[in-house]
């Protein structure tokens, strides 16, 4: 492939070349043809919660409230990037614009951090209604919820513009080539004239305190669920707060497991390979995943979900 060694700036660069899987055409076609089908089943599987849970009177609590907003915000996050890659597919020079390289950088990981919030504030849900059953109606109302749901989804998208921007400004040098599937700030950084230390350091600040606040705050509170749920007296009562609480720590473990491998190990600098795969299971398998974890452990899901399949 074709490299370009002359200096480009943000003034003057034309775009980036996603390189994503470099693999023969025939190769590219079924990629394109898998995450094609992935991508209908991401849509189908999340809509398919949110249409459940607007249909159905008795999923109008907080705990599938927030799990409906969750699942719309899954769709949107695929669809920060899966279009894209699928377009790249069938691409010849597999080129992006500047300006739709960042702003798909900017969604991406503000949708990313919007879901590390509602993670979260799910988790604080839990441990509401786990550890105070009798002052959970009074305590999470309708009204709060809202604010809740709200505030994840502004402090998701105030995250990132600032250190965004500025990496947009910077200047880029040598080839435009990306070796990945998306515009990541690793291989972007790599691209620019000269390296900027102070700019990654800021970037490994805030991507540390996105990543360890809300997993400090989502370990709290199982932590504090767990030794509510151990002092219940009934084995039915503990076997049903594990049960409702079972999806989403599965559900935290995928996500968070792999971001941290990403961007919190020790050996952050990855192969372009393990960057890809790691990226590809936290942006598009835990979206096809979700709606099967939550679905297949909860009753009151499944039972409205067969009501819709039977109208």
């Amino acid at each position: 492939m074709k490299t370009f060694s002359s200096t480009i700036n943000s003034s003057t660069i034309t775009g980036f070349i996603l390189l994503g899987f470099p693999y023969p055409r025939e190769g590219q076609i079924l990629l394109f043809v898998l995450f094609f089908i992935v991508y209908l089943l991401i849509l189908m599987g999340n809509a398919s919660i949110i249409c459940a849970v607007c249909c159905d009177q008795r999923l109008h609590t907080p705990m599938y409230l927030l799990l409906a907003n969750f699942s719309f915000l899954e769709i949107w996050y695929v669809t920060s990037t899966v279009p894209n890659m699928l377009a790249n597919f069938l691409s010849e020079t597999k080129v992006i614009s500047f300006s739709g390289c960042f702003l798909q950088f900017y969604f991406f990981f503000s949708f990313g951090s919007t879901e590390c919030f509602f993670l979260a504030l799910m988790a604080f849900d839990r441990y509401l209604a786990i550890c105070r059953p009798l002052h959970y109606p009074a305590l999470m109302t309708r009204h709060l919820c809202n604010i809740l749901v709200i505030s994840c989804w502004v402090l998701g998208f105030l995250w990132f513009p600032v250190p965004i921007i500025i990496i947009s400004q910077m200047s880029f040098c040598g080839s435009r080539i990306i070796d990945h599937f998306l515009c990541d700030p690793g291989p972007l950084l790599a691209l620019a004239c000269s390296r900027a230390p102070l700019m990654e350091f800021f970037w490994t600040i805030i991507m540390s305190l996105l990543l360890v606040l809300p997993f400090l705050f989502i370990m709290a509170s199982y932590i504090l669920v767990l030794r509510t749920v151990f002092r219940l007296p009934s084995r039915d009562g503990q076997k049903k707060a594990f049960s409702t609480c079972g999806s989403h720590v599965t559900v935290v473990s995928l996500f968070y497991g792999s971001v941290m491998i990403m961007y919190m190990s020790p050996t952050s600098e990855h192969a372009a390979g393990m960057q890809k795969l790691v990226t590809l299971f936290y942006s598009v398998g835990t979206p096809l995943l979700n709606p099967i974890i939550y679905s297949l452990r909860n009753k009151d899901m499944k039972n409205a979900l067969q009501k819709i399949l039977r109208t």
